[in-house]
């Protein structure tokens, strides 16, 4: 018994054990968080992305069908494939695809006769390695990737009959066997829109050894000895003998431009070892998840930031190659030409804009400078910026949220780019409608008359734009500022960032759709999902007035009211109407579980609320509410994320919360305090500077700031400049288990608000 006690013991202290150094920060990550989910409930809707910071190319472990959004799931017990991807969402699902799969004996090319039992017990995932036991082969597979690249590492036992299926998938696809070169070319066309009509990814495959026997499949048919073949799914399949103790190799390239610049990337890996391509993946990612160091948290603590750090650094892509003289260009998504220049894809920014592009631009500003460039080919090319690209324009989601990604990157700092052509891009996006409802401004017309978009005119989720545009056209203001644009312009757009007033609902004290004529929608229930509102209800997207959070206040009476208010969010049941969708979708019902009120963190609109406390004099409150969604919203499991990840954003938020800060409004100088979750944190910026951020008393039970000192000096304002800590800065805060009711109260320590900007 006293035995059992102990080792009870024991584990509960390693659970809660201090980590105070790590020297290999991506060790700390788990690649299967969120995987345990499905269309019905997300977890995070994530797969393990075995790739590089930003790479073009994913691979994953596929154990659903071909085609399915949903490639890998953690209760799924048969693999089928290991897959080139680029999915940025199961939503969004797949293009440039394509799968390898090993299996020995007789040659089955279908997806369900081919797939071998699994088990996470004998799997192990990374960033930057994979591998996992084959039960029904008796064969380990192995994945290094590099960003164009990978290297595939084959352990079977003595057999004759070792098979490796490439296969194409449907919709178009092509492979040629080359045996004298212990090659397989070829390319895949299967993708879910958003692509030119000339739109291929090219894949290159060269074996280490020749091969025994080959031949090609179309569909489910089997010919071998075949050595080309093009059809709607078309594969191959190689078998080698193999003795006891080999490994068979592969390496594996894909290009968007051509077969020839396939080769070309194929390079990456060239004739090293596979150890080598392993540690240098391992080395990359050290380097860029380096850059921020936190100690003094729990080991679950440690691997949720780490993990989420990592999905922080995947969207969006690189959508570019380089040429033989190592110059960048790209396959365009947008006109099908090959063009010069950077280009990124695989983000939506109505997710994004909140906290993944300020933490990439706060930390890693070389990167945010070529995504910014990657806007500007994508607005030459295609005529609109895009606001959900995947790989070109997508016809999802609300808002015109470019222009705060646009605005917010000049603002801190980023240069090198033709800001005057994406200042141009802007105004045009800000102003009409674009050639599909997500592409500049659905409803332009009546938000530039009315000064909104109407409930009654059949347009779908009306609110939320008029609220978006409206903070959107703040970030115009703020861009047009910088670049000294006529003083005339310039206050036109602040004028229309103050839109969002006309949709508060005076008897409610929320937001509420309007009709043409200027009378409020009737019936109206705030707990409704959709209909004037995107994927939440008005409790949700009343708060979405990151840029003047002091003018939504003053409407709800005051700071007392607006505090009492956000305390409704927590305290409210979490029912709901979901009669505008017809049933209860995802997002609702993480939002029912979670028993955190009307607060739904799973999805964006809200995730920034409880900051606005600071807002109000009462920073305490936010404080606690933001350690709450840590402790209770993330973990280091398969089921820890609580609705969609979506492409980096909910996995940045919890890095900002748990430094200590956060940007309410991305398009201003500031950032918002909550509180640090580590006893230490550093940043490392450009120019050998550092944000060093210091909480020695800080516990489970110490989530409160007691006093705080910047550069020594003590500081009660709610919020840091940027312009400030990017010269460097050493924030102390002195942490206690009774919140400190009198620090941050003041209007002074209050974080901007457009309504109190000086002239």
């Amino acid at each position: 018994m006293f035995k059992k006690i102990a080792f009870l013991l024991f584990t509960i202290s390693a659970s809660s054990q201090m980590v105070n150094e790590i020297t290999d920060p991506v060790e700390w990550v788990n690649p299967l968080i969120g995987t345990q989910s499905n269309p019905g409930f997300s977890n995070g809707n994530t797969y393990p992305a075995i790739a590089m910071p930003w790479a073009m190319n994913f691979w994953s472990p596929q154990t659903n069908k071909m085609g399915h959004g949903w490639m890998y799931g953690y209760t799924d017990m048969k693999i089928r494939g290991f897959k080139q991807t680029h999915q940025p969402s199961p939503w969004m699902n797949d293009y440039g695809q394509f799968s390898i799969m090993p299996t020995v004996g007789k040659i089955k090319v279908k997806e369900d006769d081919r797939e071998s039992f699994f088990s996470h017990k004998a799997e192990i995932a990374k960033p930057y390695y994979y591998s996992v036991y084959l039960a029904d082969y008796d064969m380990t597979t192995e994945i290094a990737p590099t960003e164009r690249a990978a290297m595939f590492r084959f352990s079977f036992k003595k057999t004759d009959s070792a098979n490796v299926i490439i296969d194409g998938f449907d919709k178009g696809s092509y492979v040629k066997i080359i045996a004298s070169e212990n090659k397989i070319i070829g390319y895949t066309t299967k993708n879910s829109g958003g692509v030119p009509a000339n739109f291929k990814n090219y894949f290159v495959i060269k074996f280490d050894r020749k091969f025994d026997a080959s031949g090609t499949f179309s569909g489910d048919v089997f010919s071998a000895g075949n050595t080309e073949i093009q059809a709607d799914h078309a594969g191959a399949v190689l078998t080698f003998k193999i003795r006891e103790g080999e490994q068979l190799v592969a390496r594996v390239a894909s290009s968007f431009i051509s077969p020839e610049q396939a080769e070309l990337n194929l390079k990456e890996v060239g004739n090293r070892s596979f150890e080598s391509i392993k540690n240098q993946g391992k080395q990359q990612w050290n380097d860029v998840l380096g850059k921020v160091k936190v100690s003094g948290g729990t080991i679950d603590q440690m691997r949720t930031f780490y993990s989420c750090l990592y999905r922080s650094v995947l969207f969006p892509r690189k959508f570019y190659e380089f040429d033989k003289e190592g110059n960048p260009f790209h396959y365009s998504p947008y006109n099908g030409q090959v063009l010069p220049g950077y280009m990124f894809t695989d983000t939506g920014f109505w997710d994004t804009f909140r906290a993944l592009f300020p933490f990439v631009n706060l930390v890693y500003p070389e990167m945010g400078a070529k995504m910014q460039e990657g806007l500007v080919n994508a607005y030459k090319e295609g005529g609109w910026l895009p606001e959900w690209a995947s790989p070109g324009y997508r016809d999802i989601m609300v808002g015109n949220n470019s222009a705060s990604i646009v605005s917010e990157a000049y603002l801190k700092g980023l240069r090198g780019y033709d800001i005057e052509k994406l200042y141009e891009a802007l105004l045009k996006g800000a102003n009409n409608a674009g050639p599909m409802e997500a592409v500049g401004r659905f409803g332009a017309d009546y938000y530039k008359t009315l000064g909104y978009v109407p409930y009654d005119v059949k347009i779908n989720e009306n609110a939320a734009r008029t609220i978006e545009y409206a903070y959107d056209d703040f970030a115009i203001y703020q861009l047009a500022k910088l670049l000294k644009k006529p003083k005339k312009e310039i206050e036109f757009y602040k004028n229309r960032s103050l839109n969002y007033k006309k949709l508060f609902d005076k008897s409610s004290g929320l937001m509420r759709g309007k009709n043409k004529d200027g009378k409020f929608q009737s019936p109206f229930n705030p707990f409704k999902w959709g209909d004037a509102f995107t994927e939440g209800n008005s409790w949700h997207y009343t708060w979405c007035v990151f840029h003047d959070v002091n003018g939504l206040a003053e409407l709800m009476g005051g700071k007392e009211k607006f505090a009492m208010k956000l305390d409704s969010v927590f305290s409210l049941a979490p029912v709901f109407d979901d009669s505008y969708y017809g049933g209860t979708i995802h997002e609702i019902r993480e939002m029912q579980v979670a028993n955190m009120g009307q607060y739904a963190h799973g999805n964006q609109p809200i995730q920034h609320m409880p900051y606005l406390y600071n807002y109000a004099g009462k920073p305490w409150k936010t404080q606690y509410w933001v350690r709450e969604i840590m402790n209770r919203m993330y973990l280091p499991t398969p089921d820890g994320y609580c609705g969609d990840e979506d492409n980096g954003q909910t996995s940045a938020w919890y890095v900002f919360s748990a430094l200590g800060f956060y940007p309410v409004t991305p398009a201003s100088n500031e950032y918002v305090l909550g509180a640090p979750l580590f006893r230490k944190a550093e940043i490392s910026l450009d120019g050998g500077k550092k944000i060093s951020i210091s909480a020695e008393a800080n516990s489970s039970e110490n989530r409160y700031i007691k006093s705080a000192t910047k550069n020594g000096q003590p500081f009660t304002e709610n919020f840091l400049r940027h312009d400030e800590i990017i010269k460097g800065v050493e924030l102390k805060f002195d942490m206690s288990n009774e919140p400190n009711t009198k620090k941050g109260t003041t209007d002074e320590d209050a974080p901007y608000s457009l309504s109190l900007e000086k002239n």
